[in-house]
């Protein structure tokens, strides 16, 4: 059996504008990327903080280092410029992956920086009240 799980989250993201005329898709810029593991094209979930609202869209690069993240085509309908954002992207794992994995969470600050990066427990560590604390981020 194979289970579908976060493998990947950019967190406190700020959207820095969007592009209705474009054709579609969430530009990203590639160096956070490359930090957290998301690859071009890939699929990812967006959530906008500051409305509620939730899509699935792919991924373009951005200049690498730019800050950018946008929303473009229709897409560009969910959010506003300073909108806070979270962006995950999930993996399917076999039982055997499960008792390696972390997912990956990279927290950024102003200008889309690099503030931290987290790794999650593995989904079989037993919970305990860190664990917890520190899953919510």
């Amino acid at each position: 059996m194979q289970r579908s799980l976060l493998y990947a989250k950019l967190h406190n993201c700020t959207l820095t504008g969007s592009n209705l005329d474009y054709m579609g898709s969430i530009s990203i810029d590639r160096a956070l990327l490359d930090e957290v593991g998301i690859v071009p094209y890939e699929q990812v979930q967006i959530v906008n903080v500051n409305n509620g609202e939730r899509l699935m869209s792919y991924v373009i690069c951005a200049p690498p280092q730019s800050g950018l993240i946008e929303l473009n085509g229709a897409a560009a309908r969910l959010g506003m410029k300073g909108d806070r954002l979270i962006i995950m992207a999930y993996a399917q794992f076999s039982p055997e992956d499960l008792k390696h994995h972390q997912p990956k969470v990279v927290i950024l600050g102003q200008e889309n920086r690099i503030e931290a990066v987290h790794h999650y427990p593995h989904p079989l560590a037993p919970v305990e009240q860190e664990t917890a604390e520190a899953q919510l981020v």
